[in-house]
Parts: C-alpha cells; sequence; structure tokens
C-alpha cells in the first residue's frame, strides 16, 4: 500500500501489538489522535484552514473563479480540487510530476464532496450555458504522519463552510477587491467526512501514524454523509493488494456511525474555540 518498505521485523511487531490492541501511544484501535483547527490561515484564499490530527498537518484553500461549464453540466458550477505533495512533508513525496498519492489524495476528497451533495452546485451559475463559478480546492500537506486523506477532508470541509463568494463585475468577472459576505451554497444539513479503516493481519485500525500506516496491508476510505439523521456511504476506494472480506467490510461500516459522530464532534469543539 505503501511506496516506503518497512523491515519484517517492524511490520512482524506491529501485527503483533495490533492484535492486542495495543499502539505505541496507548490509544485504542479505534481512536482518534487530537484534532485541532485554525481559520482562516490565508487572506488571498476566499477560504481557508489549517488542520492538525496529531502530528499530520495539512493547509487547505478555496478559491473561487468565473469560467464556462463543463459541456455535461452546463447548469451547473464547477468543482476541481488538487493537492502539491512536497517533499518536505514526508520522505515518501519526491520532487518531479505528480505521483500516484498526489492523484489519488485529491480524488477522495473530491469524492467525499461531491458525492455528498453538500454544494448546491445549480446555484453557482453566473449565466446558464455560459459562466458559472468555479470552486477550486487546493491542499497543502505540511506534515503527513499518517491519515493524510481524513485530514485532508476535515481542512476541505472547514474551508468550503468559511469561504465567500467575491462580487462581480459589470462584465461577470470576479471582483477580488470587494468581497461580500455572500457564502457558498451549501445544503445546511449535509456534512460530509472521510473515514479510513487500515487493515494488518485481522485487525482494522484507525486514524494511524505514519509508521503504522507504512506497515498495514490494506486501506479502505469510505466518504460519509448525514442528511436528516441518516448516515450515507457516498464513496468508497480500497488501497493495498490483499483483499477485504465481506465479514471485514460489514464490520467497517457497522462502525461509521460512531466514527463518524466522534470526528464530527471533535470537529465541533474545535470552531468552538
Amino acid at each position: 500500500m505503501s511506496s516506503m518498505e518497512i523491515s519484517r521485523p517492524t511490520y512482524e511487531k506491529f501485527r503483533d501489538m495490533f492484535a492486542q490492541g495495543i499502539r505505541f501511544d496507548n490509544r485504542k484501535l479505534d481512536e482518534y489522535r487530537t484534532l485541532e483547527v485554525t481559520l482562516p490561515v490565508s487572506n488571498k484564499a476566499e477560504g481557508s484552514a489549517r488542520v492538525k490530527l496529531g502530528k499530520t498537518e495539512v493547509v487547505v484553500g478555496v478559491k473561487l473563479e468565473v469560467g464556462t461549464p463543463y459541456p455535461d453540466s452546463l447548469d451547473k458550477g464547477n468543482l476541481m480540487v488538487s493537492a502539491d505533495l512536497l517533499p518536505m512533508a514526508s520522505p515518501r513525496f519526491e520532487p518531479g510530476p505528480p505521483g500516484f498519492d498526489a492523484v489519488e489524495l485529491p480524488r477522495l476528497v473530491d469524492r467525499a464532496i461531491r458525492e455528498s451533495g453538500m454544494i448546491d452546485l445549480k446555484k453557482l451559475v453566473v449565466v446558464e450555458g455560459e459562466k458559472v463559478w468555479t470552486v477550486i480546492i487546493d491542499i497543502y500537506p505540511i506534515n503527513d504522519d499518517g491519515n493524510l486523506v481524513d485530514a485532508a477532508t476535515i481542512g476541505a470541509i472547514v474551508a468550503l463552510k468559511n469561504a465567500h463568494l467575491p462580487g462581480l463585475k459589470e462584465n461577470n468577472l470576479p471582483d477580488y477587491k470587494h468581497p461580500t459576505k455572500t457564502a457558498l451554497p451549501l445544503v445546511g444539513d449535509i456534512a460530509p467526512l472521510s473515514v479510513s479503516f487500515f487493515k494488518l493481519g485481522s485487525a482494522i485500525v484507525i486514524d494511524p501514524t505514519r509508521e503504522e500506516q507504512e506497515a498495514c496491508d490494506v486501506r479502505v476510505t469510505l466518504g460519509v454523509s448525514k442528511k436528516k439523521g441518516t448516515y450515507f456511504i457516498n464513496s468508497c476506494q480500497k488501497a493495498g493488494e490483499l483483499p477485504v472480506s465481506s465479514e471485514e467490510f460489514s464490520a467497517m461500516a457497522s462502525k461509521l456511525p460512531e466514527l463518524f459522530e466522534t470526528l464530527n464532534e471533535k470537529l465541533k469543539n474545535c470552531l468552538k474555540d
């Protein structure tokens, strides 16, 4: 699953520890690390946030531009997500053209947001069939100490909720010098998050550190949302060559409501501060 290789003794050490429900930082296997959220962090973006999940740290910015709609959705605005994985954030990231991680990370964040219906894209139309707002989410990992997908999704959600549309000039171009107080058209009762499960041996682990993640054989990332009291799995992606049995996936799915609420409560507490 990882581009980094770990030694066999290290792999076996983590496998034996997880089988006993033990972690080096004394967390339970299904326990998240401390969450911290800071916003805003950029005066150049229409919305921004810094998220720390344990030692994993990521900055997310939201930019808004006016452009042409996609040919298959002339009555909707556009959503684009990108990630810049710099070597300073992790020894796994290398300079040069985007690797698999740089493609997978924004794709997973995009799917968690898009498929949940969090953004009402139809309300981002400026001139139907001609001009629409494009929501651009840029992800910048500062330190990857494991579970970057979930941390980046939290950052994207918070940045979106705090983004505001710029004003429009007479030619329907953005007027960045005169920002408005108009928030993005978000569907208020939808709050998507990513919940990633990591498997090593028969154990399932939540929110691993980088060393734990590199020891794991499989990752299953689920985009989850809650609407009117009902939980929805909006996206699913597996990484790793080993299979996940139907019983294991059912066990993951059964934990989703509890994990979603735990992570959501952590996020709400952060935003109260």
